[in-house]
Parts: structure tokens; C-alpha cells; sequence
């Protein structure tokens, strides 16, 4: 098998030598994103950052071929636990049950990024 790889318009520009997806018999891995929009610029407060995360893995995963349904595992990379509620709601208005397993964990990210997020879609049976 060999693996694929998708660099999704409408997003920033990856940081490093990576690519937004890689996947290889319809397992999608996307890369880490944050809360900026197309431009780079990140987005102001958790909130909006959280959500501008959100939509731009699920705008990743389909620029792979899947869906936010095919969503299965999620990694949550926040900077302050007091920001876990706000993370939460905007994550519950991008994820449908039944939700995708998840792990959140607490780093040190750059400057004013407040949130990391990557996921892992399967698109075959």
C-alpha cells in the first residue's frame, strides 16, 4: 500500500515539511491544526480558536476524501485548563453523536495559539 498524502485548500499553509493528511487504505491522519484561519492569523480567544480548529480539520479530512462522520479519534492539545469548557461546547457544535474518542491534554504551545487539535478518520470498512 502506498500512502497518500492532501494539502487542503482553504487552509494555512503547513508550518513544516508535512502535509495537512496522510493516509494510506482509507485511514486518514490529519495534522495538527490550530485556530487560524487561511491566512495564518490566529483567531482571538478560545472560543473562536477552538471552533476555527475544528472546522479546519474537518475541512482537512474531506479535502481527503472523508467526512466529519468518519471522524473516529480526536486529540484536544490545550494551553490552559480553565479553557476546557469553551473547547468543549465548540466541539460539541462540530462533533455529532456518536462522538469520536478523544484525549485532551495540557502543553505548552507558540505564542497565542491556545489550542492544537488533530484527528484520525477511516473512510473503509
Amino acid at each position: 500500500m502506498t500512502r497518500g498524502t492532501t494539502t487542503a485548500p482553504g487552509l494555512p499553509r503547513p508550518a513544516g515539511p508535512y502535509s495537512h493528511v496522510a493516509g494510506v487504505a482509507g485511514v486518514h491522519f490529519a495534522s495538527g491544526q490550530a485556530g487560524a484561519g487561511p491566512d495564518g492569523r490566529l483567531a482571538d480567544g478560545i472560543a473562536a480558536q477552538a471552533r476555527q480548529c475544528f472546522q479546519n480539520l474537518v475541512t482537512a479530512v474531506q479535502a481527503a476524501g472523508a467526512v466529519e462522520t468518519d471522524i473516529v479519534k480526536v486529540n484536544v492539545y490545550l494551553t490552559d485548563v480553565d479553557d476546557f469548557a469553551a473547547m468543549n461546547e465548540e466541539y460539541a457544535a462540530v462533533f455529532s453523536a456518536p462522538y469520536p474518542a478523544r484525549t485532551t491534554v495540557y502543553v505548552t504551545l507558540p505564542p497565542g495559539m491556545l489550542i492544537e487539535a488533530d484527528v484520525v478518520a477511516v473512510t473503509a470498512a
